[in-house]
């Protein structure tokens, strides 16, 4: 039998599916939970195969919800059901311990082949969850193929080594004789071309890309 903890703020999805685990003959649902402290409770005192686990738990958070389980009961698997389809909270999700990830428009029988993938331990996503996936990697390989092209002015590259050595903006208006202000317009540009937002991102980009040593 994989016994099954459900975990969803809203007690009617998972009265549903509970409905639906009823009707197969391996799997058994061993607990509905709607918060973080149910959880923890319930795996404490039962034995669980599979956390059918939602992100958003009201006041909880299931990303770390999803990361306390993998660290504290780590033969208990994890399969995210959520409504977010957005790359951030599926590769969070997965970095926290989920073993698989499907949406909650996904049907019964793809449901039910997931659960049983991540019990046997092997990692599941969904067609559209992985569509999701890899449009995220091609446009990441996108974003690091136009970071090994930018193209600086001759001054935004003395303000990038001159970062790079710590200088403040009044020390580098005073090397390069131009005023603060110019400076301060150059680095912003700089901040633009790598798309972070302070310079302290600015100068580990700048660094992992071989701008400056």
């Amino acid at each position: 039998m994989i016994r099954i903890l459900l975990v969803d703020d809203h007690k009617i999805f998972t009265e549903g599916v509970t409905s639906l685990m009823l009707q197969e003959h391996d799997f058994e649902v061993v607990g509905e939970c709607q918060n973080a402290v149910q959880v923890k409770e319930t795996l404490r005192s039962k034995k669980v195969d599979v956390v059918l686990l939602d992100i958003n738990l009201g006041k909880d958070s299931g990303l770390d919800l999803c990361k306390h389980i993998t660290e504290n009961f780590p033969l208990v698997k994890i399969l995210a059901m959520s409504m977010y389809n957005d790359e951030s909270f599926i590769t969070k999700m997965m970095k926290n311990g989920a073993l698989g990830y499907i949406l909650k428009n996904t049907g019964a029988e793809e449901l039910l082949k997931a659960i049983r993938t991540v019990n046997s331990g092997k990692n599941y996503q969904s067609a559209e969850v992985m569509d999701i996936i890899m449009k995220g990697m091609t446009r990441q390989k996108q974003q690091e193929k136009n970071l090994y092209q930018i193209r600086f002015t001759r001054r935004e590259k003395e303000v990038l080594e001159l970062i790079a050595l710590g200088k403040t903006t009044r020390e580098m208006a005073q090397d390069l004789f131009i005023s603060e202000k110019t400076v301060e317009t150059h680095r912003s540009n700089l901040l633009s071309k790598f798309e972070v937002k302070n310079v302290v991102s600015l100068l580990k980009m700048a660094m992992e890309y071989g701008y400056v040593k």
